[in-house]
């Protein structure tokens, strides 16, 4: 029989400038998705080119809901309105587009690089995003305060 572990939730950020730590940290990540996604309605006719090369099935419409899950989950961090959801969101969308866009395993060898980078980059977004969701359920200061939990 395996022992009962038992923890405590956390309820709080707690230390030095926790709170505005926070915050800036959640201004920088979700900040820098939210433009990524201004960015595809701004060179909306060059991303949807990128994607149709991609094999992405209607590569407009594509760019232009991914646009608005980026700015939307993006903000959704930033402002703390529904973070678990806006969370959720950007890693499903991460999870789905980056070996999509950046397989740099299947491009000529002068693309890998570049490829390559935007995988990194995207994984670390990812990565980003489960942070996020993971303390989606605190209270966050300086938020809006509006989500599911």
């Amino acid at each position: 029989m395996l022992p009962v572990i038992e923890t405590l939730p956390l309820q709080t950020l707690d230390g030095p400038f926790a709170d505005e730590l926070f915050l800036i940290a959640r201004v920088l990540f979700g900040g820098i998705i939210a433009v990524m996604g201004l960015n595809h309605f701004l060179d909306l006719e060059t991303t949807a080119g990128y994607a149709e090369m991609k094999g992405v099935p209607a590569p407009t419409l594509s760019v232009l809901l991914s646009g608005v899950v980026l700015v939307f989950g993006g903000l959704g961090i930033v402002l703390g309105l529904f973070p678990a959801i806006a969370a959720g969101a950007l890693a499903g969308f991460l999870l789905v587009t980056t070996p999509l866009m950046h397989d740099f395993w299947a491009v000529p060898d002068d693309q890998q690089q570049s490829e390559l980078t935007a995988f990194m980059k995207n994984v670390g977004l990812f990565a980003g995003t489960l942070v996020v969701l993971a303390v989606s359920a605190l209270e966050w200061p300086y938020a809006l305060g509006i989500g599911l939990f």
